[in-house]
């Protein structure tokens, strides 16, 4: 293998049933994301601003346990254990590549839920079971290519390296910033677990999207698709969108309909554009 190569990496033979499995899979998280984008774009999920008791999926349980079921286990606990015991190519790229993803997931399914200060305490155990199993197919996928495709030696010389990991990067800083945002609007002078009392963000991208939360995530997979140059990678990103897309849109007509003063000229996720 050569810099700049079309397909810069080695993966399972052509045709061989580890082949087959993976490919079936990622046709499979394909299918999953196209079904997940029509139903959350007729429909948002119930939890945060959405829950109400019509349509509520299950009985309630912590919502810090619900994020470290479905964010957590999958992406360090399953990801580690497909990684090192899988897998079997231990090359740089690789170590970068889980390097990466479990610290977004480290973050996301530990800190994150940790810190947060939730307007629910509470979420319906469907929405734990619903994040947990397609995040167990994908972070699977992803965990099999990364532990088992073997990149060409000079890969971080590579232009899809670069900027997929500064992509990563900075979709990381930005998903990192918007969360932090939204918690200090939850004064612990004021707030009160459970409380539904919202209030208005402002302040950078907050000032072009509702969900910039949401659009750093994005940043951050298409960084990770470029970065592996895989179709595990797309077809994560792919499943990523079809859940940002629908849930911003839901968030920022929510924002609309409760504040008649809500900025007119913001976006939902991307901005001047969605």
């Amino acid at each position: 293998m050569t810099l700049f190569d079309p397909i810069p990496w080695v993966f399972y033979d052509v045709g061989s049933k580890r082949f087959w499995v993976h490919y079936g899979l990622v046709i499979l998280g394909f299918l999953l994301s196209v079904i997940t984008a029509i139903v959350q774009w007729k429909s948002p999920a119930p939890y945060g601003k959405h829950q109400s008791q019509e349509n509520s999926w299950g009985f309630m349980i912590p919502q810090r346990l619900s994020h470290i079921l479905s964010d957590g286990l999958p992406g360090i606990v399953l990801f580690l254990l497909v990684f090192f015991l899988f897998g079997s190519v231990r090359g740089y790229a690789n170590y970068v590549f889980l390097a990466i993803f479990v610290g977004h997931y480290f973050h996301r399914g530990l800190i994150h839920p940790l810190i947060m200060r939730y307007r629910s305490a509470y979420v319906p155990l469907g929405i734990a079971l619903g994040g947990m199993f397609p995040n167990c197919l994908y972070h699977f996928i992803n965990a099999d290519f990364i532990s088992s495709a073997t990149y060409s030696w000079n890969y971080y010389y590579d232009p899809r390296f670069i900027l997929g990991l500064l992509l990563f990067i900075i979709g990381f800083v930005i998903n990192r910033w918007a969360d932090w945002k939204l918690r200090s609007l939850r004064s612990m002078d004021s707030y009160v677990e459970g409380s539904q009392e919202y209030l208005i963000p402002y302040g950078c991208l907050y000032e072009l999207v509702s969900c910039p939360n949401y659009l750093g995530e994005f940043i951050q997979w298409i960084g990770w698709s470029i970065a592996t140059w895989s179709l595990a990678g797309v077809v994560w990103c792919l499943f990523t969108a079809a859940t940002f897309f629908p849930r911003s849109r839901h968030n920022h007509l929510w924002y609309k309909q409760q504040f008649e003063l809500y900025p007119p000229d913001r976006k939902a996720l991307i901005p001047w554009l969605f």
